[in-house]
């Protein structure tokens, strides 16, 4: 029952984000709909879906994982570059799309470290919808939003900073307190 939810909530969130990449049909639905309804079920959509996949993992977790492989667990990059999306600098300029290039990293770091069947669903479903993403971002031909002005070494200084800050709280407050396994030193 934990995979199906965990499945099924894979489907919703990577479903409606895999929709905003066919940009003629987005256009159509919020020329349709409008801008603000398109932007409210979108949110619904993924809010749900990250309810399913939290709720349906965690069952799976309790009913006892499918283990597969024990590697090591590595995440601090992956932090510092989803702060970096958020304060562009050098990272940015560079990664060109830090907030997919860190869901890759996080996603790849929680599959290695990972080795259960339910955590290879889960975090090898959002990297490949990551790797997609970032495919069709090439081809896209429309700007997909305002401009970000990049900063400079400041700006990275911050996001280091920023995203050790996350890296930490995701480790010692999320981890355990959310997912029920401390993140450092075990399975991520």
């Amino acid at each position: 029952m934990g995979l199906a939810l965990e499945i099924l909530g894979l489907i919703v969130l990577l479903g409606v984000h895999v929709f905003v990449t066919m940009r003629d049909r987005r256009a159509a639905l919020v020329s349709r709909i409008g801008e603000w309804p398109y932007r409210g079920l979108f949110s619904l959509a993924s809010i749900v879906g990250i309810l399913l996949i939290a709720y349906g993992f965690a069952a799976y977790r309790a009913a006892g994982m499918i283990t597969v492989w024990n590697p090591p667990s590595w995440m601090w990059p992956a932090s510092i570059m989803v702060a970096a999306a958020y304060i562009p600098g050098n990272i940015k300029r560079v990664l060109k799309h830090p907030m997919l290039a860190g869901v890759k990293t996080w996603a790849f770091a929680h599959l290695c470290a990972n080795g259960d069947l339910g955590g290879m669903i889960l975090f090898g479903s959002v990297l490949a919808w990551a790797v997609y993403d970032r495919i069709t971002l090439k081809h896209r031909t429309d700007p997909g939003g305002p401009p970000i002005p990049i900063g400079g070494t400041r700006n990275d200084i911050i996001a280091i900073v920023v995203g050790t800050i996350i890296y930490l709280a995701l480790g010692f407050v999320f981890h355990p307190v959310v997912v029920g396994v401390p993140a450092f030193g075990t399975p991520a």
